[in-house]
């Protein structure tokens, strides 16, 4: 597959991921080298990924704990102790090795990090393929609240090595998916359409669409890099589904849901709310409500939960001046930003998701 180039920083694909990083590495002289982990890949990636390395430098492993829970300042902390302790300077280099969570917190961290090293992303899950390594975004949750704090600061390359992808669980997968389908919502219906049907897909296929999804993206994001107008469409599903995501993780009698089930039924009750204010049909509606169920379910939301939810949606990071400010659809490949909406609207939307 062919690189893509994104402004300051280019993404590679399988066999040119290590052609590339061994020669960058070869003529940057930097001073140390550091791999952050997390507990998955440390068993599951790391060795693979180090046995196509051939600068011959020592790498220093710094390890965190995986998962959602473990993405906070706390962590960050933990890391910077360790580059400290091990002699990382201005100079060194970061190497984040996971999924949406490592790339994420290892981006603030190399960001922060004595005012910022440089730093290079390597996704091992689909979610952080598509969505999570690309794009610049860096950070991490406050408590239960999503990427509350963080920065934009772009790597100096992303490596998708797709062979990745069969240390996931089929849930994982799908997680992913998710992402990959709100691209085709947001900008190309044609790809949507070639996504609904994910029984006829080969490995080779995922590696294209796979491809296509980081196209999309990465055009929206060196459009408008630091998120004041078209990059808000990624939001696409999002407020909703942070707000929903939030709310499980911090509630122990709900099931704590991967991003990527958070984000489906946020598109579904996003896409209702599209309906009604931005001329999203009737019938493409029932479409993306059929595709996002028949994948991922539904999820039980009782009255509390709403309310619980709505609530939440004050601290969603594209708020302005006291407004919930969502981005909707106006057909399947255009959308809408800054769109706002009441909140008997919202309760309407959780009556539609629920029937």
């Amino acid at each position: 597959m062919k690189s893509i180039e994104s402004g300051s920083y280019s993404i590679h694909f399988n066999e040119q991921c290590y052609v590339k990083l061994n020669s960058f590495l070869e003529h940057s002289n930097f001073s140390k080298i550091f791999i952050l982990v997390d507990t998955n890949t440390h068993d599951n990636c790391l060795p693979e990924f180090l046995s196509n390395i051939s600068y011959s430098s020592e790498f220093e492993i710094i390890e965190m704990e995986a998962g959602e829970l473990h993405k906070t300042l706390e962590t960050c902390t933990q890391v910077w102790h360790a580059l400290s302790e091990l002699g990382a300077d201005r100079k060194s280099l970061l190497i984040n090795l996971g999924g949406g969570v490592v790339t994420d917190l290892g981006g603030f961290v190399a960001s922060a990090f004595k005012r910022g090293i440089r730093f290079i992303n390597v996704p091992t899950s689909l979610l952080a393929m598509v969505d999570a390594s690309v794009g610049g975004k860096t950070g991490v949750d406050l408590g239960s609240l999503k990427n509350q704090v963080g920065v934009i600061n772009f790597s100096e390359m992303v490596l998708i090595d797709t062979s990745f992808l069969k240390t996931l669980s089929k849930a994982e997968m799908r997680s992913g998916m998710a992402e990959m389908l709100k691209h085709g919502l947001i900008k190309d219906a044609n790809y949507w359409s070639r996504l609904c049907d994910l029984t006829k897909l080969n490995s080779e296929d995922l590696d294209g669409l796979i491809h296509e999804s980081v196209i999309i993206k990465n055009e929206v994001v060196k459009r408008d890099p630091n998120e004041q107008g078209e990059r808000k469409q990624l939001n696409f599903g999002h407020t909703l589904g942070h707000a929903i995501e939030s709310y499980c993780l911090e509630n122990e009698k709900k099931t704590t849901l991967l991003h990527g089930e958070a984000i489906a039924a946020g598109m579904i009750l996003e896409a209702y709310l599209s309906t009604k204010t931005c001329g999203l049909s009737n019938s493409e509606l029932s479409e993306i409500k059929k595709t996002f169920k028949d994948t991922y379910g539904s999820v039980e939301f009782n009255e509390k939960d709403k309310s619980s939810i709505i609530e939440l949606l004050k601290y969603d990071k594209k708020n302005s001046h006291g407004l919930v400010k969502y981005a909707l659809l106006e057909k399947i490949g255009v959308s809408k930003v800054d769109v706002v909406v009441t909140d008997t609207m919202v309760h309407e939307a959780f009556s539609y998701y629920a029937s």
